[in-house]
């Protein structure tokens, strides 16, 4: 290896090592539709073998945020990847697509092998949960931008879907069903941080919210990818539309799939009492507008259904292992709108 190279601070050798490591974890999520393997410029996917006649390609990319941030600090490296995996493929099921390719980007101070295998190994069951192929991704050391112990991640997702059966626009009359989180998922951790921070805590304390584990490993629990839920339902006309509760919470993601002219009443107090929400809000003086306007309060996706449709969909996610949640309905009247309160 070139020892310019190496003095300036890149470790080529641990690069070589990386890829070796991550092979496993790669392999494990490979499709049929998938040709060639790891290590080519570009990863190649065979749609004819899909079977759709008016195929359409939805994609989307994402990373997670200063949740980053927490790991690093935690020294937990296994389960973000499972993060950047979710934050992608939720945002293409919203749109009624299930993926079918991933490609991960990983950008380290220093290239450390188990610490890159590690991060990867996450990404891959996050790929194995959404039941799509992990064909390529980079990794890329670099020095002075990033201090050694500092890393990021980001990935980019490709799914198909008819054309017909695409999730576009809820309309008035719409029952609005959810889909619970498993907590914070990856959005406001710039506001976790600081309520920790001014608590007094560190990441390797108890929570305070759970027993027997650190605060560090329970908000690090990996955002939920719903592709299993929605099996049976993805590709299917039987939904008009969805979203993704991500950054902005309910407030800024039900109105994505609300068509012009109508808006939507939800009910408070159906949304689920989760116990890292409940210490945000004590522990950070939080209004409920706050907690609506930053995290997703229990709820990580959205149907819309009409309400025709209600008795062939609530069962369908059930026996995929949901506890749906009827959380209000799509109105003739413009804005979002809100009764009830929120149980703490």
């Amino acid at each position: 290896m070139s020892k310019a190279y190496e003095e300036a601070g890149v470790n080529i050798e641990a690069g070589y090592e990386g890829v070796e490591r991550i092979k496993k974890h790669v392999a494990s999520t490979m499709r049929p539709e998938v040709i060639g393997g790891l290590g080519g410029f570009g990863g190649m996917f065979d749609m004819n073998r899909l079977g759709l006649k008016e195929p359409v390609l939805v994609s989307g990319t994402d990373g997670v945020g200063t949740k980053l941030m927490v790991a690093q600090q935690s020294g937990i490296h296994d389960t973000i990847g499972i993060d950047a995996v979710a934050m992608c493929v939720n945002d293409i099921a919203a749109q009624g697509a299930a993926p079918l390719f991933f490609l991960d980007y990983l950008a380290l101070g220093k290239n450390d092998p188990s610490l890159v295998e590690e991060i990867v190994s996450g990404v891959a069951e996050g790929c194995r949960q959404a039941g799509c192929a992990l064909i390529g991704g980079e990794t890329a050391e670099m020095p002075g931008l990033y201090e050694e112990t500092e890393y990021d991640v980001a990935g980019f997702t490709v799914g198909a879907a008819e054309k017909k059966a695409l999730w576009q626009q809820a309309e008035a009359g719409d029952l609005l069903i959810g889909l619970l989180s498993s907590g914070i998922h990856s959005n406001g951790f710039s506001l976790v941080r600081k309520i920790a921070e001014e608590a007094g805590l560190a990441w390797n304390d108890p929570a305070p919210f759970q027993k027997d584990t650190t605060l560090g490993e329970a908000v690090l629990t990996p955002t939920r990818i719903y592709i299993r839920a929605l099996r049976g339902l993805l590709g299917t006309t039987h939904i008009n539309a969805a979203a993704h509760i991500t950054g902005g919470g309910l407030v800024e993601n039900i109105p994505r799939m609300l068509k012009e002219g109508t808006g939507a009443e939800i009910d408070l107090s159906s949304l689920p009492v989760l116990p890292v929400f409940s210490w945000l809000q004590e522990a950070g003086k939080l209004t409920e507008n706050d907690m609506l306007e930053t995290f997703n309060t229990g709820i990580g996706f959205v149907l819309a259904v009409r309400e025709s449709e209600k008795d062939h969909v609530w069962p369908l996610l059930e026996m995929n292992g949901e506890h749906p949640v009827l959380l209000g309905k799509v109105t003739e009247e413009e804005g979002l709108r809100f009764k009830g309160e929120m149980t703490k």
